[in-house]
């Protein structure tokens, strides 16, 4: 059947665009359309007769008089809302006559929400579950507590909630819908704690707690029902004490911050403290079994001991804000004990936010320049011989990891100021000038990023020039960091830093920037080299320059050079070859010539012929 989501789904549509008032109406409209459905409608200017009670038979005919009586408790109950919406602004609050009507309302309303739980307890009623019995029992105390709750009747009023309680727990642990846990959240559990408080009973006991101890176990099917689903919701719960945390055994009874040990004023704080302490082992274990994955995996293992230590922080903040709604002062030991807390937990928070940016920097806190590569990861049976060469990452992706890593050192820069902020931190000496040495430690980090940026677009000047102030920066925190600080690498990487990786970065930046030196001053004698050649060409005669094209025009002034100096002209070798034939070297006499022979030869002999020399057939 529903119930709890026939309800819920009913006032969340009519109060999404309107109030109490509107929802009334609707439900109105709502019953008549269900009497007409019936057939038990009045007919018009007919005489009015009393609705008779809906009895089991009738819901064995049609379900549709269970939804008749809870369209009936809904519409008393927004009613009562209603008025109490009108008298919220009263100066004396809710009183006299307005007040007598609400709860005579609400009491109208939980009267309908029994009647639907008796129906359905009756063993001739078909088509009703267990879970809708369940689920009419919770709202039929839901409706009830409310109405205790208006009367001022507060130990009935805590009965009530509790058993709403603990219904919509063991419905959330059997169904995992989350409409029960916004049930619990939203109106059951703040009203147990206002219920409590009325009673006198410490902030300490958890609202698990005061819902175990104040549940009606006289209804053994009840109790019965409720154990078959989780028998763990109804286990003995210690009785309240002044002295702890009451009902939860595992819980911390103090928290230590620096040399402060406190004691937890809240149960909510103490579960939250506890469930910090849970997911930090796990996530220590986790560490240690990722050191084969990739980085987004690892940081991924931060996601849990995030969000406890992000509830430590809202429960400490409703803690305080409770107690300012009670008028504690400032100096209140309570209210001291809670600002002491709130610091511890609140560092906590914004360390494990640190360390996760941490591990998306890469390894050294992204101080070695790693990028990375194109090729996906190997699989881990492929071998190395048949493995191919992963191939560089381009500029522009390389520009795009630098830029992220940028990012993170923003968000651990701006972590840090809130750590800065924090009550008693500044107060702290040595606290305070640890947080200034990592604070120098990221920003020699962020320029040393920013410099690599700059060196791959071609901008070595201004990556220099940044890798020395980086350089500074790490000098700085080399200084401001204590000496003594050692820090476990098996550890998961959170605020704290050690003194041996601020040491490694202050090397990897003096290397960088020994080394940018170099680039720069080949860059300086490259563009010193180029300058003096535009000098020579821009004198050179035109008759040398032109094979080069006039952008500004000819210099028609300086054509050839005058007088001409002594310059080496390249000749080609035929030029040089027929010059041989004519030089005389002194002390030497020329050869004869080709047609001396042919006369000094005896009778009608003919010459034999001469090898042809040199080329083109010319020689001597």
């Amino acid at each position: 059947m529903d119930i709890t989501s026939f309800v819920v789904q009913g006032r969340d549509k009519a109060l999404l665009y309107g109030d109490f008032s509107t929802y009334h109406g609707q439900l109105s409209k709502r019953l008549l359309n269900s009497r007409k459905k019936l057939g038990i409608v009045t007919k018009n200017r007919g005489k009015f007769r009393k609705a008779e009670q809906v009895t089991a038979e009738d819901v064995q005919g049609n379900h549709e008089h269970v939804y008749l009586l809870l369209l009936t408790s809904e519409r008393a109950w927004a009613q009562a809302m209603s008025i109490k919406a009108a008298h919220a602004n009263d100066q004396n609050g809710i009183v006299g006559r307005a007040r007598s009507h609400i709860v005579s309302r609400l009491d109208k309303a939980a009267r309908s929400a029994e009647h639907v739980v008796r129906v359905l307890s009756q063993p001739d009623t078909p088509g009703a579950t267990t879970t809708d019995i369940l689920e009419a029992q919770a709202y039929a105390s839901l409706i009830r507590g409310a109405m205790q709750f208006e009367k001022r009747s507060w130990e009935a009023c805590l009965r009530s909630y509790a058993t709403t309680y603990v219904i919509y727990n063991a419905l959330a642990t059997a169904s995992k819908s989350d409409i029960f846990k916004d049930l619990l959240s939203e109106t059951v559990e703040p009203s147990i704690r206002f219920a409590a408080y009325q009673l006198k009973t410490p902030r300490t006991v958890s609202v698990a707690t005061l819902a175990q101890n104040a549940f009606p176990r006289s209804d053994d099917s009840l109790v019965q029902e409720i154990n078959r689903i989780d028998a763990t919701i109804l286990t003995e719960a210690k009785p309240e004490s002044q002295g702890g945390i009451a009902g939860s055994e595992s819980a911390p009874q103090t928290l230590t911050w620096r040399a402060h040990e406190v004691q937890i004023e809240d149960a909510e704080i103490a579960t939250s403290w506890s469930t910090v302490g849970a997911a930090k082992e796990r996530l220590s274990q986790a560490v240690v079994k990722s050191q084969d994955k990739g980085l987004h995996e690892v940081a991924a293992a931060y996601d849990e001991i995030l969000i406890s230590t992000q509830d430590a922080v809202d429960a400490t903040k409703k803690a305080i804000d409770d107690l300012k709604g009670d008028g504690v002062t400032q100096s209140d030991p309570r209210m001291q004990r809670l600002q002491i807390t709130r610091t511890a937990v609140n560092y906590e928070m914004i360390s494990w936010r640190i360390g996760r940016n941490r591990v998306l920097t890469g390894p050294h806190d992204g101080a070695t320049e790693e990028y990375g590569s194109l090729r996906r990861r190997k699989k881990k049976d492929a071998t190395s011989s048949e493995a191919k060469k992963e191939r560089e990452l381009p500029s522009g992706k390389k520009l795009f990891k630098l830029k992220e890593k940028a990012a993170l050192y923003d968000g651990i820069l701006q972590n840090l100021e809130s750590i800065k902020e924090l009550p008693g931190v500044a107060a702290d000496e040595e606290l305070a000038a640890r947080i200034e040495a990592y604070e120098q430690y990221f920003i020699a980090l962020k320029h040393l990023a920013v410099a690599r940026s700059h060196a791959i677009i071609g901008n070595s000047a201004n990556a220099l020039a940044l890798i020395n102030s980086a350089l500074g920066f790490s000098l700085k925190a080399v200084a401001k960091l204590p000496k003594t600080q050692s820090i476990s690498e098996d550890l998961p990487l959170s605020l704290d830093i050690s003194p041996a990786s601020v040491k490694f970065l202050e090397q990897v930046i003096d290397g960088e920037l020994q080394r940018h030196r170099a680039i720069v001053h080949v860059d300086n004698l490259r563009k010193k080299r180029q300058a003096q050649g535009d000098e020579y060409q821009s004198h050179a005669p035109l008759v040398e320059r032109l094979h080069e094209y006039p952008v500004g025009g000819a210099d028609l002034s300086n054509i050839v050079e005058f007088p001409p100096k002594e310059a080496v002209v390249p000749i080609k070798p035929i030029f040089l070859d027929v010059a041989w034939n004519y030089i005389h070297y002194p002390g030497k006499e020329p050869q004869a010539t080709n047609d001396q022979p042919a006369a000094a030869t005896q009778g009608n002999e003919e010459p034999t012929p001469q090898p042809k020399r040199s080329w083109f057939g010319f020689g001597r």
